[in-house]
């Protein structure tokens, strides 16, 4: 679904070039949840912008298999709209806000537990439902692959892991291809079928590891054994 194929990216500024990626190469199968990491200012979010399309590389090719829809560090809903509104945006921007397509992102809505929310503004929701709202409207417009960008970043620890838990069970659900950037090396493993491991900055691969324990469960994965193994091999790979 989506295809780095030795990607360079640099970026131009009146102090000179810097280079942010450099023959970084990698894939995301159909259906697979691949995490990112990489330590602080190596090119994480570069890489995602890569994968949107909102950069193009300097050398290299990005090659996409379908529709994407981004997933930001805040859950970004407007305020003076209501959870269903909130929901119905990407219809109006896409301009397919039909009677059938909001049919439809009302039903996904109510399947994961919004019914009862669709009238309430974002200011009457807990963080946490308020990145499930988040979610539903990246995934109304039917797209086929998401871009998460440290959506889990603006929580506390404790609505973090439940909300990771809602996030990946709806992604997997829903049959949705998912590519994470993060810094958080616990909720890779957690969250994800692969990881990949970025170098610092110009970021290469470093590894790929494929993440295949705790019955896909990020509460189950996180109580396994492989998991602090898993861990210290990411850490010592990141060099923390």
């Amino acid at each position: 679904m989506l295809t780095f194929d030795n990607i360079s990216y640099t970026y131009h500024t009146k102090e000179g070039e810097t280079t942010a990626v450099k023959d970084l190469s990698f894939n995301v199968a159909k259906g697979q949840f691949v995490s990112v990491i990489g330590p602080s200012g190596c090119g994480k979010t570069t890489i995602l912008s890569l994968a949107a399309g909102l950069l193009s590389p300097s050398s290299g090719k990005v090659e996409r298999g379908g529709e994407f829809a981004y997933m930001l560090q805040r859950d970004a809903l407007f305020p003076w709209r209501t959870v269903e509104q909130n929901i119905f945006l990407p219809l109006e921007v896409k301009k397919c806000n039909t009677p059938q397509m909001r049919e439809k992102a009302l039903a996904l809505a109510e399947k994961y537990g919004l019914k009862d929310f669709l009238k309430k503004t974002p200011s009457q929701l807990s963080g946490g439902m308020r990145q499930r709202v988040a979610l539903i409207r990246t995934l109304a417009a039917e797209p086929e692959i998401l871009m998460l960008d440290e959506p889990f970043s603006a929580l506390d620890y404790q609505t973090r892991l439940e909300v990771c838990d809602d996030v990946q069970s709806i992604i997997k659900s829903e049959k949705k291809t998912a590519l994470l950037i993060t810094h958080d090396i616990s909720e890779a493993i957690a969250l994800s079928d692969k990881v990949v491991v970025l170098s610092t900055r110009p970021a290469r691969v470093i590894s790929e590891h494929i993440i295949d324990f705790g019955e896909g469960s990020p509460k189950k994965r996180r109580e396994c054994g492989e998991f602090s193994a898993m861990f210290e091999v990411l850490r010592k790979e990141l060099g923390i």
